[in-house]
């Protein structure tokens, strides 16, 4: 017998109230009128005092996800788009909120998980710390070649014909793996970003050259990395999906006579069912296989396969917050209450600091000059070779990097042979931490933890785990990606007595 369809109404005048997770925003309704209580509707692309018609998508046990079918009363909150694709790409979802609401809701969002995830005693959390530049931050964008399209389902629908190329170089769109939205202009990044795209698009297309098909792995040009460093550098690196050396050669060709802004111009050629190129040769067409970037005259060297913050100078500003929290800082950046309340140490006694989760030891070098020694540990063997080559590029010889998994480096026998570390910085990735690596964590037992998360609500669950041992005496939320829900935070923890 067929289930009988869920009761999914279209439910006029709906006051959005409040801004929620993952960037959507959120009413309460009643979702039939004989309704005892109403439940809380998730809307994406909706601002606080939205009044909308709302069409229900989804209905679960405690709440329904719908979306603006009519905007019926604009919120006064809201702002003009800046881009085009806004709406479809899905990428920036938040550029109809103004950035001083963004800044609001990214703090709510921070208090909101560790309060109610972590269940945890916290002090007042600091107004997030907004970015210096809230269009073209980025360093890096990655853009996809494709012989399918995308287009609007109201296109589709319509039957008409088009007569435009078929092929896109662009994102892909949330629910579409195998078609991807043709990208014009693109705010996240500097404008050589969008004259290397759109230039490469049209030379393709007048070469008859072929696009990248998902589903049956064939296509010449298959994505499309460009990396644009603070010191103005720029990495251009392109995945080919088949081993065709003459059209290889006449792309990069192209890209060196036409951009000599590109100072790392890299080709791969990926064979292989996914676009992941760790495992992959990057050959240097043009110039090194890395650029660089700078922080306070520290050069860090970023190749095709780095990991390194994408937004530069913000990521500046979130490592300045996590020395401070260490209380490593330059005493020229401190205030007198500030150098008390974090312990600022003189040079003659400079700490002992663990980093972990060190990656290509970014945080770890950076901090360098005002520690004794820097015990940087990550688990991917190729980050600490970027560690260790980064520190001696910048001629520090007080940083020691380790690659393994943290429960299995981190023993007391480690310790003992390095010392108890007077501060841990620890900069998990989204997950957080291992249950297994908290308890090394604590059984190290130094004085001061900062932790530094992309995703409060991992970050919330792991201090839960630390709070009968630590006390969670500073929060400052960061915000790396304007128009995003996302956001950095940092935790300063101290030993409870």
């Amino acid at each position: 017998m067929a289930r009988k369809p869920k009761f999914l109404p279209l439910l006029e005048n709906v006051e959005i109230t409040a801004m929620a997770a993952e960037g959507k925003s959120l009413a309460r309704v009643k979702l039939r009128p004989e309704d005892e209580s109403p439940i809380v509707v998730f809307i994406p692309y909706g601002a606080p005092g939205d009044i909308a018609d709302v069409k229900i998508d989804r209905k679960k046990h405690s709440f329904a996800e719908g979306h603006i079918e009519r905007l019926v009363v604009p919120s006064a909150e809201r702002v003009d788009p800046k881009c085009r694709h806004f709406g479809i790409c899905g990428g920036c979802k938040w550029q109809h909120i103004p950035y001083e609401g963004q800044l609001v809701c990214k703090r709510q969002t921070v208090v909101d998980a560790l309060t109610r995830i972590g269940k945890i005693a916290i002090p007042e959390v600091a107004p997030c710390l907004g970015s210096r530049e809230a269009w073209r931050y980025r360093n890096k964008m990655e853009y996809t070649f494709s012989d399918k399209k995308w287009r609007t389902w109201e296109d589709v629908r319509s039957g008409k014909v088009f007569d435009d190329s078929p092929n896109a170089l662009g994102f892909h769109i949330p629910g579409a793996f195998d078609k991807v939205l043709h990208i014009d202009e693109c705010f996240l990044q500097s404008e050589l970003g969008d004259r290397i795209r759109n230039a490469l698009y049209s030379f393709a297309e007048e070469h008859g050259l072929s696009f990248y098909n998902i589903k049956e792995n064939r296509g010449l040009l298959r994505t499309l990395m460009i990396r644009i460093a603070s010191t103005g550098q720029c990495m251009v690196c392109i995945q080919f999906g088949e081993d065709d050396p003459e059209k290889i050669k006449l792309v990069m060709d192209y890209l060196q006579e036409s951009f000599p802004e590109i100072t790392s111009l890299l080709y791969v050629v990926n064979l292989k069912l996914n676009d992941t190129i760790s495992d992959q040769e990057v050959v240097a067409w043009k110039g090194p296989d890395y650029i660089e970037e700078e922080m306070e005259g520290l050069k860090f060297r970023v190749n095709a396969k780095s990991f390194y913050q994408t937004n530069s100078l913000q990521a500046y500003e979130l490592y300045k917050v996590a020395r401070k929290f260490a209380g490593i800082a330059p005493r020229e950046e401190l205030m007198e209450e500030e150098a008390i309340r974090y312990g600022y140490r003189s040079d003659s006694v400079k700490p002992l600091v663990y980093d972990l989760y060190t990656g290509t030891g970014t945080i770890a070098n950076f901090v360098a000059r005002g520690a004794r020694k820097v015990v940087g540990i990550e688990y991917v063997e190729a980050a600490i070779e970027d560690a260790k080559l980064n520190a001696e590029v910048n001629g520090l010889d007080n940083t020691l990097f380790y690659a393994g998994d943290m429960k299995d480096i981190l023993t007391d026998g480690f310790i003992e042979s390095h010392g108890v570390p007077d501060i841990m910085i620890i900069d998990p990735p989204r997950a957080g931490m291992h249950e297994d690596v908290v308890k090394v964590i604590l059984n190290a037992s130094p004085d001061t933890i900062v932790y530094v998360s992309c995703n409060p609500a991992t970050q919330a669950r792991d201090l839960a785990m630390m709070d009968e041992f630590y006390e969670v005496t500073d929060v400052q939320p960061v915000d790396m990606f304007p128009h995003t829900h996302h956001v950095e935070n940092v935790v300063r923890m101290k030993k409870r007595k």
